[in-house]
């Protein structure tokens, strides 16, 4: 072949074509990698600034210096402390118990509901999908009066009434969890469960032995999913948690400083590190399981 103008000795089309495609997809990793990580630094700035300032002395709370100075560990002191009021430890144990049994109650009833959805033939399964989608996307600064009033009733708010707490939050992890299952469950291979009938088991058993197990990436998936939606919610418990059963969420934003009027920012950036961090733990920690979870429904058997 014949050497192609403009080009060095021995160089053919071919390889310029080549050296080119080559060109442009080095130039489009940079500007896909380039992007992630302006994301990425969009999305943790935030979150390492709430750090630095965690163990920053008190004394500099409005440093600006990027990095961390002046370390220290009297701002986590201070968050457990109860002298000025905040009771940040019973905060923790309260957002445990909501969202553990949250997540249970939501997953119990989500569960079998998303199993029904994806499982049975009825007329109307859709709207009812629907109908549970558009209950997810419900403004919940909308059932405040009416669940203010609802509860004052009946009681509950006052004392150690979690139930003031929980019940809203399955009213927003459910949907979540109704529509996550029934995706997964609708691409699960049916076959399986048909020859556990077959071969004698009720639909019970074929559910609870078969089905059950593999659907457990799933099932895992969306349990860390709601358990993190009770954890982080904000809105209803300010209105409804009382100071025995206030949630971290609400301690926090009442936390006191050392003077009237004082924003203690040094000790609500250390709480909030203290909330944070299991979270992001937890989520690393099962990364392979969360992923795993959230890809096997969207791919057939």
């Amino acid at each position: 072949m014949t050497a192609t103008t403009g080009t060095a000795p021995g160089t053919t089309t071919s390889d310029v074509a080549h050296a080119h495609h080559v060109k442009s997809e080095r130039w489009k990793n940079t500007r896909a990698y380039a992007g992630l990580a302006l994301i990425v630094i969009w999305g943790l700035a935030p979150f390492y600034w709430m750090i630095v300032t965690a163990f920053r002395d008190v004394g500099y709370t409005f440093d600006t210096t990027p990095w961390p100075t002046h370390v220290t560990l009297d701002n986590f002191k201070t968050a457990f402390s109860t002298d000025r009021g905040n009771h940040f430890a019973q905060a923790l144990g309260n957002s445990v118990i909501i969202g553990v049994v949250t997540t249970a109650l939501a997953m119990l009833v989500g569960v079998f509901a998303a199993y029904a959805l994806s499982r049975l033939h009825f007329r109307g399964k859709y709207l009812v999908l629907g109908f549970i989608l558009g209950a997810s996307m419900f403004p919940g600064v909308a059932l405040v009066s009416p669940l203010f009033q609802l509860f004052s009733s009946l009681g509950w708010l006052t004392g150690a009434n979690y139930q003031a707490l929980i019940i809203p939050d399955i009213s927003f992890a459910l949907p979540l969890t109704v529509y996550t299952l029934t995706a997964f469950f609708s691409e699960m291979p049916w076959e399986l469960e048909e020859s556990a009938r077959m071969d004698g088991c009720t639909q019970g058993q074929a559910f609870r032995k078969i089905m059950l197990p593999l659907a457990a990436p799933g099932l895992f998936t969306t349990a860390i999913l709601a358990f993190i939606s009770a954890w982080n919610e904000f809105l209803l418990a300010s209105q409804f948690a009382t100071s025995t059963t206030q949630p971290v969420t609400v301690a926090i934003a009442n936390f006191a400083g050392a003077q009237p009027h004082q924003e203690p920012y040094t000790t609500v950036m250390a709480a909030g590190t203290i909330v944070t961090v299991p979270l992001i733990i937890m989520v690393l920690f099962f990364q392979r399981a969360i992923v795993s979870g959230l890809t096997a429904g969207g791919v057939k058997g």
